[in-house]
């Protein structure tokens, strides 16, 4: 069984200076760390499905970015927002999750 949840995040403070590759290896360890069932892609080098909307720019904070997960079995968008909030660091601050 295959989920999507939709994660909407704010970017502020000191983090506003970092790049959108360095957000996503971010986010791809808050997800290991929080032990979440992210689903992997196929091939030699399998790697989480997690995408972005958009980049955005380095030195932009931003109030409503936008993160699409791919899970691996069923969680519930709550229980996703509290487990990946307590891995992030200040100034990356999830402000809703749904399913997408």
């Amino acid at each position: 069984m295959k989920q999507k949840i939709l994660v909407v995040f704010s970017k502020t403070g000191l983090m506003r200076f970092i790049s959108h590759l360095d957000l996503m290896r971010l986010f791809h360890r808050a997800c290991r760390r929080a032990d979440l069932p992210i689903a992997l892609s196929k091939g030699f080098s399998p790697r989480l499905k997690v995408g972005f909307k958009r980049a955005l720019k380095l030195g932009l904070e931003s109030q409503n970015e936008e993160a699409i997960f791919e899970i691996d079995g069923w969680i519930k968008p709550e229980t996703f927002k509290a487990r990946l909030e307590k891995e992030l660091p200040e100034g990356i601050q999830p402000k809703e999750a749904r399913i997408y």
